[in-house]
């Protein structure tokens, strides 16, 4: 198969445009704008069918191979955590803590715990009684502690597995999930931070939005206590990071041994999950099947379309992208900043920080040589700067903006002037925290 530069470029940037169309346009599911992504690159090129198809299978199949599991279990441990009132129980410690008079670093903070293991659009609903309540309590806008937590919940899912578009990235690359989730966590602190500063200082100079404070209806069940509440979030991220930690130190012990098992990211994460049924004792033969059927639908909707993007990945790199851009452009000079880019672009112009990633990663795999990012801490870092530019820029095309604007009641030029320019700041602020770090690790 032989193609030059100027074809393969082409075929790259249509097989993006048709994405971003087909998506936010015509409202195709991203799982089939990547499948016909894959057909225009490979075509494109003059690659046989039969090579596309074995590509695309290839991809599809080691994706759903490394991650499916982890997909799944992750989606499970957030839906049972919303369904036992566990995130609630863990808002309400936290607002304990850390005081009402500061409802907004409050929020912020829940963003970052709760967001862990839920996804940031479902994570919003669940606690928007709670913000609303707080808002009218202190006083405060709710444009304000509406923002804290919504960039709260975003800077930690772009982050960490097992949300989707870091976990797919993760898969893609090759990093260490436990190393991802250390790092990761670090890296998300300073734009948890930068946003919270910047949120109130612009929802200060804001008209004030005023809460109605929802009346939060209490489950039948009793709610967890909040050991029980906390412990299947905390357990597997020590778990999974103690893992990465002792593969560091190759120790042959045999309480090391029994770790590094507890430690495998499915393993730890069917811990969480059992943790989590635990939390609450009023299950019913029904209610353990509909929370486990909920749970396996949602994980397959976000797997055919991760396991697309490992498809489209497959077919960039039969092209022999990395050769070609290695061979024209100075990447070797652009490191974590073209991670960044890519994925920055994408976010900006689809809407999906998931799909945006997960695109990114497809494209970035095979030019981490070029980009002198082939090591495992060059690995690492280009998940972390792909993690900070799915980050930006949130506004109307993207379907947690409007989850925020819908819930908290927020008009589109207060989402603009706070949420949206918040979400810049944050990916900028990740982006030189990723730089910082690479410094040191």
């Amino acid at each position: 198969m032989a193609t030059n530069f100027t074809q393969l470029i082409i075929c790259l940037l249509a097989s993006i445009t048709v994405i971003v169309l087909l998506t936010i346009k015509y409202h195709i599911h991203a799982f089939f704008s990547l499948l016909i992504a894959c057909f225009i690159v490979g075509l494109g090129v003059q690659m046989p069918v039969m090579n596309i198809i074995d590509s695309v299978k290839d991809g599809f199949g080691n994706i759903m191979r490394s991650l499916g599991l982890i997909i799944v279990l992750g989606t499970t441990l957030g839906i049972i955590l919303e369904h036992t009132g566990s995130t609630k129980v863990m808002a309400a410690f936290i607002l304990k803590v850390v005081g009402e008079k500061n409802a907004s670093l409050a929020m912020s903070i829940t963003g970052f715990i709760v967001g862990m293991p839920i996804f940031c659009d479902s994570g919003f609903i669940v606690l928007n009684g709670i913000n609303k309540s707080l808002s009218k309590r202190s006083n405060i806008s709710l444009a304000i502690t509406s923002g804290s937590l919504a960039t709260g919940l975003l800077a930690i899912h772009c982050m960490i597995p097992p949300h989707p578009g870091a976990a797919s990235a993760a898969g893609v690359i090759g990093v260490d999930f436990g190393k991802l989730i250390m790092i990761g966590i670090v890296a998300a602190l300073p734009a948890i931070i930068i946003s919270n500063l910047w949120v109130n200082f612009m929802g200060k100079r804001m008209e004030f939005v005023y809460a109605e404070e929802e009346i939060i209806k209490e489950a039948a069940a009793t709610p967890p206590s909040v050991i029980k509440a906390f412990l299947p979030v905390i357990v597997p991220i020590v778990l999974i990071a103690i893992k990465s930690f002792l593969t560091i130190e190759k120790s042959a012990a045999g309480w090391i041994n029994i770790f590094s098992v507890l430690g495998e990211p499915v393993i730890a994460l069917a811990i969480g999950v059992l943790l989590a049924f635990n939390s609450s004792r009023a299950w019913t033969k029904n209610s353990v099947s509909r929370q486990l059927q909920e749970s396996a639908e949602k994980a397959g909707g976000i797997l055919v379309i991760i396991c697309a993007g490992g498809a489209f990945g497959a077919v960039l790199a039969a092209t022999k992208i990395g050769d070609q851009f290695s061979a024209i452009l100075p990447l070797n000079t652009l490191g974590i900043l073209f991670p960044f880019l890519i994925t920055f672009i994408l976010k900006t112009a689809q809407g999906s920080s998931t799909v945006a990633i997960i695109t990114a990663a497809s494209i970035v795999q095979p030019l981490l040589p070029a980009l002198q990012l082939q090591t495992d801490t060059g690995k690492l870092l280009a998940v972390l700067s792909m993690g900070a530019g799915s980050m930006m820029i949130s506004h109307a095309n993207d379907a947690y903006f409007w989850v925020i604007a819908k819930f908290a009641g927020l008009n589109m030029k207060t989402m603009l002037k706070l949420y949206s320019t918040a979400t810049l700041l944050m990916g900028l602020v990740t982006l030189l925290t990723v730089y910082l770090l690479s410094l040191f690790i």
